[in-house]
């Protein structure tokens, strides 16, 4: 028996998901130095330095806290110099050390240097990952010398079809992106960026995710949902040199120069109608994402890695919609996170996927990728996307003399 469709009970509008957008494969490189993709051991640090920033082809870890800020203050002196404490607290956090002079051992009479939470805790594989979001350039682009100096490739997202966007949850002038294997680490790392921003920026909002639904290293277990399926397949591999520098890199030809050996994040936070979803029928579901639940392998496949074949799945199949084959080739990075942030007051979980996907340029990434999902995904039928924002990701800190953003603001590379 095949139950109703979640919109015909409920008359909800849905929107498309890039569950299974980066569906590219490609071979496996060694990474160079400084691009920080090898996994590191349980509990021990990431590299902070190097080419590009940590926390996007970086293994991904088991928990998120991610923050977007509204900026506070116009003097671009005080902007430039809360980017350079940010830095180097990052430096220190990264590799488990405190903020500062700590957290303890100071005067009695002061507020302590670190918020204290993260002591005797190993660094846990945290990474920090900043952004700045199109207001930034547009609210202040004469105060901070920013104007003509957004990247083309930083564009607003268009409203999909389905989208019920809450301004709250969406936007912001910059994004501070922690990723750890201990949640505490990650929120650790947050707080004090925000205590350290007080009075120059203050937090817009916030997401905290659990449980990664996605991999850059195809070679380990691949994590499955909410809805229980396996998602990310084949993301771009951390490690493909070759896929990174194609698909989510910023390179020399693109433009702008402060922003070579960057990225582009797209956040979406879409909530799972899964009370809906869990009253669907197994047969269903799979013919939903258009994989086997057991295994997660593509319909008429044995394994969950086999080379989908996209016309024995049905016309509107999530995989098949996602798949590259279907967008002209347009590939992203994904590192989603699972989320649940309480009821919504009518005695349903509000819960679901909080997407991250990280892309050369967002024109030819996920932009094209949501326009086709948008417009027939059968998964539109249990989920709809209520946040959105777009981030400009600069390449990483080189060393102990540089700072997140040092290109845009001084025009030196």
């Amino acid at each position: 028996m095949r139950f109703p469709s979640r919109r015909a009970l409920l008359g909800w509008g849905g929107a498309g998901l890039a569950l299974g957008a980066a569906a590219a494969g490609g071979a496996v490189a060694l990474a160079r130095p400084g691009e920080q993709a090898a996994a590191a051991p349980d509990g021990a640090a990431v590299p902070f330095h190097g080419a590009h920033q940590a926390g996007i082809a970086t293994p991904v870890q088991d928990r998120l806290h991610f923050a977007a800020f509204d900026v506070k203050t116009g003097d671009r002196a005080e902007f430039v110099a809360l980017l350079k404490e940010w830095t180097r607290a990052a430096e220190r956090m990264t590799a488990g050390k405190p903020v500062g002079a700590g957290a303890v051992g100071g005067l009695a009479e002061a507020p302590p240097d670190d918020t204290g939470e993260a002591l005797g805790l190993k660094p846990s594989r945290l990474t920090l990952t900043v952004g700045f979001g199109p207001s930034l350039f547009e609210r202040y682009g004469e105060e901070f010398g920013l104007k003509g100096r957004r990247p083309k490739a930083l564009v607003d997202l268009p409203k999909f079809p389905g989208d019920n966007l809450d301004k709250a949850r969406g936007g912001g002038d910059l994004c501070v992106q922690a990723c750890a294997d201990d949640p505490q680490v990650a929120v650790h790392a947050i707080r004090n960026m925000e205590r350290i921003g007080f009075g120059r920026v203050s937090v817009r909002w916030s997401q905290l995710g659990f449980g990664k639904t996605s991999s850059t290293t195809p070679e380990a277990q691949t994590p499955r949902n909410l809805m229980g399926f396996k998602d990310g397949t084949r993301n771009v591999s951390g490690t493909d040199r070759a896929a990174l520098a194609r698909h989510v890199w910023v390179g020399a030809k693109d433009g702008p120069d402060w922003m070579v050996g960057g990225s582009y994040l797209v956040a979406r936070r879409i909530r799972m109608h899964i009370e809906t979803w869990d009253r669907a029928s197994l047969q269903e579901q799979e013919d939903v994402f258009g994989r086997d639940k057991a295994e997660g392998a593509p319909v008429g496949r044995a394994k969950e890695h086999d080379q989908p074949f996209l016309k024995a799945m049905k016309p509107d199949a999530h995989v098949r919609l996602a798949h590259p084959d279907s967008n002209g080739g347009a590939t992203i990075l994904r590192r989603g996170y699972s989320f649940t942030d309480g009821t919504d007051g009518l005695g349903r979980l509000d819960a679901g996927l909080f997407f991250l996907a990280y892309q050369r340029d967002v024109r030819e990434g996920f932009i094209p990728v949501q326009r086709s999902l948008a417009a027939k995904d059968a998964l539109n039928e249990y989920i709809q996307h209520v946040g959105s924002a777009v981030f400009a990701i600069p390449p990483g800190v080189r060393d102990k003399d540089d700072w997140w953003g040092r290109a845009l603001f001084t025009g030196k590379a």
